[in-house]
């Protein structure tokens, strides 16, 4: 079978495989259908991950078809459409105890510390395949994964009904968390530099919009809270500026979600975090959200239509990447599809 392996930093090819197959009789094979590209994949393509390790398969965003199953696999049968939880947990440190498993001590991430799914078959444990809904195509099922991303940002953020929610960046997590915010009941600002960008998320139901290039962002955000600043702010950009921003931009007793791996340090005084006693919260992967996603998925509650801009063969991925690079405007959520 075919696989797309990114060799070492900078080399990316459309390898030859023998297809997995059932280790352990708690396992399912799956026929990947269709496969979404993250900033992740592209960032460990360029060898810009502090995490991944090389050579390596990569792809987290993976949905398709239960081709066989193991002898003590009950949730799941033959032809059951599924989506994959990417990551692999012990089960038995701190971070799982407290059921944090997301950042367990022996974390391994699909497609990042394993092969993951871009690949035409993948062997995972049944706990790692969630069914959906068969009468959801492959281009909606396969965005389950990166709106837990997006709806872990507002676990973290404790977002309820009525808050004020600021967005920083109107990329494809920043628009997934959107949309999370908004079913929660939250009202909901959102920044980025793009006017295309923001028109999109205002289709959304983002409630106003912000430019920081045309606007001071500051005086906007005192404007439109009535000078509370906001309840919850979600950093997507994840730049040291943005995060200085978002702690001067909460309001007292706020919430600031972080989802950066940048090493570098940002220069934040203790005063504002103390006097307006800020909780900031990191925000990695998600913990046992692919449930309730999968649910506003199955209901239709989470809008997707117009998400997916481009969808490639497998075999183009490189295309698909420079689409990404070079396009950034014109690009919502690219898809690899592996259904042919």
């Amino acid at each position: 079978m075919k696989a797309i392996q990114v060799v070492k930093p900078g080399q990316l090819e459309i390898i030859e495989k023998e297809m997995p197959q059932i280790q352990h009789e708690n396992e399912v094979l799956i026929q990947v259908k269709m496969a979404g590209i993250c900033g992740s994949d592209i960032h460990i393509y360029h060898g810009t991950s502090p995490v991944a390790t090389y050579p390596r398969v990569i792809g987290h965003e993976v949905t398709g078809q239960v081709v066989k199953t193991g002898a003590e696999v009950t949730s799941l049968k033959v032809d059951d459409h599924v989506v994959i939880e990417p990551i692999l947990t012990c089960g038995e440190c701190y971070a799982c105890r407290s059921g944090r498993q997301n950042v367990c001590q022996n974390l391994k991430v699909f497609g990042v510390h394993i092969d993951g799914g871009y690949q035409e078959y993948v062997v995972v444990p049944e706990k790692m395949a969630h069914r959906v809904d068969p009468t959801l195509a492959w281009k909606e099922a396969v965005l389950v994964e990166p709106f837990t991303i997006g709806a872990q940002a507002n676990w973290r953020g404790d977002v309820r009904q009525g808050d004020v929610v600021f967005i920083m960046g109107a990329g494809p997590i920043g628009i997934c968390a959107l949309q999370v915010a908004k079913y929660r009941g939250a009202t909901v600002i959102i920044s980025d530099l793009s006017e295309e960008k923001l028109s999109y998320a205002e289709s959304l139901g983002a409630d106003f919009t912000v430019n920081p290039l045309n606007e001071d962002i500051f005086q906007k955000i005192n404007e439109l809270t009535e000078g509370m600043g906001a309840n919850v702010v979600i950093d997507a950009v994840c730049t040291t500026k943005t995060f200085e921003q978002a702690v001067q931009l909460a309001s007292v007793a706020g919430r600031i979600v972080v989802l950066g791996f940048s090493e570098e340090k940002s220069g934040i005084p203790q005063l504002e975090i103390t006097k307006k006693e800020l909780t900031v919260s990191g925000s990695r992967l998600q913990t046992n959200q692919f449930p309730e996603v999968i649910d506003l998925f199955n209901h239709r509650k989470i809008d997707t239509d117009s998400f997916v801009t481009h969808t490639f063969p497998f075999e183009q991925v490189k295309e698909a990447i420079q689409l990404i690079e070079t396009n950034p405007d014109a690009v919502r959520k690219v898809h690899l599809d592996f259904s042919r």
